[in-house]
């Protein structure tokens, strides 16, 4: 095992620096003793002091903890201990995310003491697995939005573009990805939150199925808008971590029952006469054009792969208003309570949910989630035909960092703080799986994420075509310069 400075060194001479290797790379190198967990959160924990303070990405930092669990982890491989499939890798939690005897802020001022007594069941399987907490990732003030500022930590910065933002809410996962700081993070995503960060940032993203990753049952534990799942560098390293954070739970009333070692498989297929959807304007939402123009250019990337490539997409009629409903709804069922006790600390964005939450009657409901079965079912008769749904992730490329959301988009005013996000909200409104995957990069450095959208509860597919075209154009593999 290599056990000093010179030898990391040596090791970085003939294979990317460690911080930069794939999070299967890693742990590979690990279980064969090649590196050990000291040395790869020691380089970790160097690059954190190196890059964080220019990103602000990671806001509880418990380096000492990950050292002394990182040892332990040794000790244990030195022990003939079997082995979690996450062994030795570093990680950061989302704030959002319960972490015992961790400071867990949610990004609120409220609970910027708070140190919650249990983990969130992610956080507990992670640790299961075997990877090494190093801290807590940015979130906007309880997940809303998707720019990841509070008033607690500040803002998180792009690191293509300091001036930028790094999107949201699983912003400070993204960053952390991106800076080398972490090989994988966990987020969640009512409206795009890991999504939009990963195309922000050039990392990965999948929003899962709704129960595929479990969660306690809290608040209303059947309103299906907001998932928990996986970020990392690549959709290899994307797979690895679903696969330790899958499968049924009975803490989760919907959880679903099956195992999730399925996706540590190898990810190769063969896609010859597969038909994929390409976007046509998504029921006419507005998009940047620079954003289309990359997108575009990578079409011919599914053709070489032997897709048919057809303009279609579904009737997405009530889709948005039943998803905007029922987000507004949520916000009152789980927000009410610390908006009545400490109105003056929550910002405005969640006070208006919660005042439109509170002022639904159960007939609003009831058509909100009739809305939104019907657009599902449209999809599912439109995924007869076409295995795939190709569009742009988000509408935007990352805006300036002072600006709490974009109120435009080529002359198209919007309406709300969420409106922009359209192109990822349409999708969590049919609760099909998603993944953003890096898809190139405009004049002027700015990030471009792809969407690619699978059948219902199908992730292992989706997963498989992002894998292939990642191959393909090697995006995933640039890095920022601050890295």
């Amino acid at each position: 095992m290599l056990g000093t400075a010179a030898a990391v060194t040596a090791l970085a001479a003939q294979t990317p620096d460690i911080c930069f290797l794939s999070a299967v790379e890693m742990a590979g190198l690990i279980r064969r003793r090649k590196l050990s967990a000291r040395e790869v959160v020691a380089a970790h924990l160097k690059q954190i002091e190196r890059v964080n303070p220019k990103v602000n990405a990671i806001v509880t930092l418990i380096a000492e903890r990950a050292t002394e669990n990182a040892r332990k982890a040794d000790e244990a491989q030195a022990h003939g201990a079997l082995l979690g499939p996450l062994h030795g890798l570093p990680v950061v939690h989302k704030d959002l995310f319960e972490t015992a005897g961790i400071r867990t802020t949610f990004g609120s001022p409220i609970f910027k003491g708070n140190v919650p007594k249990r983990d969130a069941i992610i956080v507990e399987r992670i640790n299961n697995a075997g990877a090494i907490c190093v801290g807590k990732s940015n979130t906007p003030e309880f997940g809303a939005g998707s720019q990841t500022f509070n008033a607690v930590f500040g803002a998180t910065k792009n690191p293509w573009d300091l001036t930028k933002t790094c999107g949201g809410s699983s912003g400070g996962a993204a960053v952390s990805l991106a800076c080398g700081m972490v090989p994988i993070a966990d987020g969640s995503d009512s409206g795009g939150s890991l999504r939009n960060p990963a195309s922000f940032c050039n990392v990965v993203g999948i929003r899962t199925a709704p129960g595929r990753v479990p969660q306690h049952a809290q608040g209303n534990a059947w309103l299906t808008i907001s998932v928990q799942g996986p970020m990392a560098r690549t959709v290899s390293d994307v797979a690895l971590l679903l696969s330790a954070i899958a499968g049924p739970d009975p803490r989760c009333p919907i959880s679903i029952d099956e195992p999730g070692a399925r996706y540590a498989a190898n990810l190769d297929r063969n896609f010859k006469g597969v038909r994929v959807a390409w976007f046509k304007n998504m029921g006419g939402i507005p998009f940047d054009s620079r954003v289309l123009k990359a997108i575009a250019a990578q079409r011919k990337v599914f053709e070489s792969l032997g897709c048919i490539v057809e303009e279609a997409e579904p009737d997405w009629t009530g889709a948005h208003e039943g998803y905007d409903t029922l987000r507004a709804w949520n916000y009152a069922s789980t927000q009410a309570e610390n908006v009545r006790l400490h109105r003056d600390l929550v910002k405005d964005t969640i006070l208006w949910e919660v005042e439109r939450g509170s002022k639904l009657s159960g007939a609003d409901i009831a058509h909100a989630h009739g809305l939104r079965s019907q657009a599902w079912d449209r999809m599912r008769v439109f995924q007869e035909k076409y295995e795939y749904f190709i569009s742009p992730t988000c509408q935007v490329l990352p805006y300036d960092i002072n600006q709490p959301y974009p109120t435009e988009i080529e002359g198209a005013k919007m309406s709300t703080y969420v409106e922009w996000q359209k192109s990822c909200i349409l999708i969590s409104a049919l609760e099909n799986p998603a993944i953003s995957v890096p898809c190139g990069f405009t004049d002027e450095g700015l990030p471009v994420g792809l969407q690619i959208v699978g059948r219902h509860r199908d992730e292992w597919s989706v997963l498989q075509l992002a894998h292939a075209f990642e191959k393909v154009t090697g995006l995933s593999a640039r890095r920022p310069a601050i890295a």
